[in-house]
């Protein structure tokens, strides 16, 4: 545990010290969140604000930015700088370190959620209970694992100067057919049935039902299944990037 915790507070200040991952994965979903729900926060529907809808949504899309961007450019630095060979000859174990950077981008995610729940609350459109959003503050983050791991796995398989490019093309098509930054019944219908095939829906419609008290099982299912998938890829990139 001593280790682990070496190599965390390592991980921890590493995203600190890197801007441009720290301004695309936590203020700028942040930024993003403030302008949306000033503007259309306080309207409603079915006895909730749309700011506190929006809390579930705008924070799936933040949590998932902060783990998806940091663990894996993180990771591809790291190879490209032999610092992942390095580690296979020391004494600390590389599945300590990688455990270490997902680990390390979780009170970031977690910092993102707080930050929109304020923002929320200063501008008068939050209205669910405090209970509701501790939940909601969990799923988020544990429901953000699958993401970890998909970005590892991206790490592990391009460079460093094409890993925040290929993150983002993940990202930002993920976000906008899932319904993170607009209701998805405003948009066009086929974005609706292309969106429950992807676990980015499956994380914000089980953050929602915190606060809604919707069904859940469906989603959780599609998220476990996700991890599987992502802990396989994330696996079998590390064998290709250590032949």
């Amino acid at each position: 545990m001593k280790v682990f915790g070496v190599e965390l507070a390592d991980e921890l200040r590493g995203i600190f010290r890197e801007p441009a991952a720290l301004f695309f994965s936590i203020v700028m979903p942040v930024a993003f969140f403030a302008l949306f729900v000033s503007l259309f926060g306080k309207f409603g529907s079915g006895g909730m604000s749309a700011g506190t809808t929006m809390v579930a949504t705008f924070g799936a899309f933040g949590v998932i930015s902060v783990v998806l961007m940091n663990p894996g450019i993180g990771v591809a630095a790291d190879r490209e700088r032999g610092w992942l060979r390095a580690k296979r000859v020391s004494a600390v174990p590389v599945g300590v370190t990688l455990a270490a950077k997902v680990v390390a981008a979780l009170p970031y995610a977690a910092g993102v959620l707080v930050a929109m729940m304020v923002t929320a609350a200063v501008t008068g459109s939050l209205d669910a209970p405090v209970p509701a959003l501790l939940r909601m503050l969990v799923v988020l983050v544990l429901g953000a694992l699958p993401f970890a791991l998909l970005s590892l796995a991206i790490g592990f398989q391009v460079g460093s100067g094409a890993a925040a490019a290929v993150l983002n093309a993940v990202l930002i098509p993920s976000a906008v057919v899932s319904g993170l930054w607009m209701p998805l019944a405003i948009m066009p219908a086929f974005f609706a049935d292309i969106a429950r095939f992807l676990p980015t829906y499956h994380l914000a419609e089980l953050a929602r039902a915190q606060l809604t008290g919707g069904p859940v099982l469906t989603h959780v299912l599609a998220l476990l299944g996700t991890t599987i998938v992502a802990a396989a890829l994330a696996a079998v990139s590390y064998r290709h990037a250590r032949s």
